[in-house]
């Protein structure tokens, strides 16, 4: 995935992170993903939560939301909030990569702002595309990521992903084959 962050830039990420929440609310890129009630998703890089907790009041009791990263600050933060939140729907998962998710098990997964730190993107994608559902979604944002067509070629490259449709802060692939 990605290096893992020191104490201090964790602190320092996860400080922005609430002050962008407070202008762009998780709930409104997350209606741009249609995450809806029941479903299963996954975080891919969640950092301190945002998305993830949001998601999990989202999908409700008979949804799940898995939470993973490589740091285990954020692991451990987002296990903290959803145990104070009794959200016991969501689960974290500490990695790089490999999810240990069965294959096809997912109806969702949310790629947000982490796609520019990936070191093996293609390992990432290729994980993804494993886990997702025949008509599952790939949902993806990265501000880091100025050009259209260097989003959509990051994510198409491989030929895993096809663009499905783009809002207004993400952007929605399918699988392909």
């Amino acid at each position: 995935m990605a290096k893992q962050k020191g104490s201090l830039d964790f602190k320092l990420m996860s400080w922005y992170f609430m002050l962008r929440d407070i202008f762009h609310p998780p709930k409104e890129i997350l209606a741009e993903s249609n995450v809806k009630n029941g479903m299963q998703v996954l975080d891919f890089g969640c950092g301190p939560g945002s998305y993830s907790l949001a998601a999990a009041e989202m999908v409700g009791d008979k949804g799940k939301v898995y939470a993973l990263d490589i740091n285990p600050m954020a692991v451990q933060r987002v296990q903290k909030v959803a145990e104070k939140r009794k959200l016991k729907n969501m689960e974290a998962i500490l990695s790089d990569c490999a999810t240990g998710l069965p294959d096809g098990s997912l109806d969702l997964v949310l790629l947000l702002d982490t796609f520019h730190e990936l070191e093996k993107p293609q390992a990432v994608l290729a994980e993804l595309h494993r886990v997702l559902k025949s008509d599952g979604v790939l949902s993806f944002n990265d501000h880091h990521l100025e050009k259209e067509g260097e989003i959509v070629s990051g994510v198409t490259g491989g030929g895993l992903f096809r663009l499905s449709n783009k809002g207004q802060r993400v952007y929605n692939f399918t699988k392909v084959g």
